[in-house]
């Protein structure tokens, strides 16, 4: 299990696991709870790169992250 402390957002840190390049077990700590389990349930299975792809620079409010950038953050820092 692997656990990224988030930046600029309400969650605090994100848990997740990864096995042969697929992500699972997503759990955002803090946070809004609907939007943290459903972003969850979305990500679950998919590969690595299409997570990234998919959630890299979403901004929240007038910020320039969000709870989604952040997880693409935590993904790229694995894959170093």
């Amino acid at each position: 299990m692997q656990t990224f402390t988030t930046s600029g957002v309400c969650a605090k840190t994100i848990d997740f696991k990864i096995e042969d390049g697929v992500l699972q077990n997503v759990k955002f700590n803090g946070g809004c709870p609907g939007n943290a389990i459903g972003l969850s349930a979305v990500v679950e299975g998919m590969k690595i790169q299409d997570v990234i792809t998919r959630l890299e620079g979403i901004g929240c409010r007038e910020k320039t992250t969000s709870c989604p950038d952040q997880l693409a953050k935590a993904l790229k820092e694995f894959i170093k």
